[in-house]
């Protein structure tokens, strides 16, 4: 009988569950997506300036993603893995 105590004391417990870490990767991906979209727009040349850089894209979209992403991840590790 020892030793069956000993097996479920020692039994794995995650402390998310499968639906937390959907949010997470979700999140990630939010994120990710969010940095990809923020990057370049510049130039070869430091005598030309690009325009490019104050597109609607880079000011706009991706650090809303990003805000969205973040949101999401803290709702992930909030959220109750045993509620149905």
């Amino acid at each position: 009988m020892g030793e069956q105590k000993q097996k479920e004391a020692s039994k794995s417990v995650f402390i998310f569950g499968k639906k937390n870490y959907k949010f997470m990767f979700i999140g990630l991906a939010c994120i990710a997506l969010g940095f990809i979209l923020m990057s370049g727009g510049g130039s070869d040349d430091p005598n030309v300036f690009n325009p490019d850089i104050f597109s609607w894209r880079r000011i706009r979209l991706a650090p809303m993603l990003v805000l969205l992403g973040f949101g999401i991840e803290i709702y992930a590790i909030l959220l109750n893995p045993g509620k149905k």
